[in-house]
């Protein structure tokens, strides 16, 4: 993924760690904010997932550390909901003021309960997504179990959350018991995406319920299924992902995006992967896709192969051809339907090719047209089809140079 590393400064002046992800061309068309779970890090697996189905779809998205977690300045045992609260507020300033005002916020978990508080402070949102986030902020205090009445007692104590310790004082616990959870969703007056599983054990499904209930339209709910709390899974990860993407066109369209599509429609194809793995992302003018190898040869199986979107390129082509010549002649053709697949075959295997040795690439396919059409017509469109231009392309000479930058 596309990305620049940030930092920050708050308003206590603490330099927070941030990371913006950015669509593979380097121009999006609207920003975002994720907001991670409880003790959790900006570096959560899960967050990455949402925000590249994000960057898909043109936007921006910054991700951070909250005060004293991750790589991020400050003492955590000085913080509350509402320092993370007043983070998101400074995140939104650092983007208006650096990049452009942010138009979604996206929360998760206690973040989920933080951007619908932070909302009233970030005029330029125009919706919030929640995912697996808690109805009242007290919820966080059953996962301290003994340590609360320590806390209470003595004002301070080093609580194990996640396998990790934290200290945590008095005035923490006194902030998440002054909840004004159910007032701010009232209030929003943002389009509002809740997403949670219905066998969440941390935060319980009926916490989605009771925000919905709460919440004013336009509203909306998508269940999670069988995700835990944090989408440990990939797969449910990416869906919540595509869920949030899709959902926040609606928010995201505006005329700037509409001018980006218009000049990007003659711009050059961007291909972009990063250090790790083949997963990549191609940017073609105002389209995002993704390639990548199969599991069995070491990837990801995101997308298709190199490959695959090359015979893809070639069956769109001949089709696209058909139907120009079909609708110019006014013939009946009904539909086209091309099954193509590339192999790599032995030159001794090609009694009519000019390579005699080695290997050769071989595409094959088949070509069903439907309609009341006559002989005649099916044998000129066949004829037609091997005159599409990636077709001539292929089969012609192809200059192929490459500058390094």
């Amino acid at each position: 993924m596309n990305f620049k590393r940030l930092q920050f400064a708050n308003r206590y002046s603490h330099n927070l760690a941030a990371q913006l992800d950015l669509p593979v061309d380097g121009k999006p068309h609207a920003y975002a904010i994720f907001a991670h779970c409880f003790t959790c890090t900006k570096n959560l697996k899960a967050v990455a997932n949402i925000n590249r189905s994000l960057t898909r779809e043109g936007i921006a998205v910054l991700r951070f550390d909250f005060t004293g977690l991750g790589q991020s300045e400050g003492d955590f045992a000085d913080t509350n909901f509402t320092t993370n609260v007043s983070d998101l507020v400074d995140a939104a300033i650092y983007l208006e003021k650096n990049y452009r005002a942010p138009m979604i916020l996206i929360g998760h978990s206690l973040g989920g309960a933080a951007v619908i508080q932070a909302a009233s402070e970030i005029k330029s949102a125009k919706a919030v997504a929640v995912i697996g986030a808690p109805s009242r902020t007290e919820h966080v205090l059953k996962h301290l179990s003994d340590a609360a009445k320590q806390i209470e007692e003595q004002g301070e104590a080093e609580v194990t959350l996640a396998g990790r310790p934290f200290h945590i004082k008095k005035q923490f616990l006194e902030d998440l018991r002054a909840d004004h959870m159910k007032d701010a969703v009232k209030s929003l007056k943002r389009a509002l995406l809740i997403l949670h599983s219905p066998v969440d054990n941390i935060v319980g499904i009926e916490n989605a319920g009771e925000i919905f209930q709460a919440a004013r339209h336009p509203k909306s709910f998508i269940s999670l299924d069988t995700a835990d709390h944090l989408l440990s899974e990939q797969a449910d990860s990416r869906y919540a992902g595509t869920i949030i993407a899709a959902w926040s066109r609606k928010y995201t369209e505006t005329p700037r995006r509409e001018k980006i599509r218009e000049a990007s429609r003659e711009s050059e194809v961007t291909v972009r992967l990063g250090k790790t793995g083949y997963t990549t992302e191609i940017s073609a003018g105002s389209h995002s896709l993704v390639s990548d190898e199969p599991e069995s040869a070491g990837g990801a199986d995101m997308g298709p192969t190199p490959y695959d979107y090359l015979v893809a390129g070639l069956g769109a082509c001949k089709a696209i051809t058909l139907r120009m010549y079909a609708d110019r002649k006014k013939w009946p053709l009904d539909a086209i339907r091309i099954g193509l697949s590339h192999n790599k075959i032995h030159a001794d295997d090609c009694r009519d090719c000019e390579t005699r040795e080695g290997y050769l690439d071989e595409i094959k396919g088949t070509i069903a047209l439907e309609g009341d059409l006559d002989a005649d017509q099916r044998r000129r469109l066949m004829e037609i089809s091997d005159r599409c231009p990636v077709h001539r392309t292929l089969k012609g000479e192809i200059r192929i140079k490459f500058d390094d930058r």
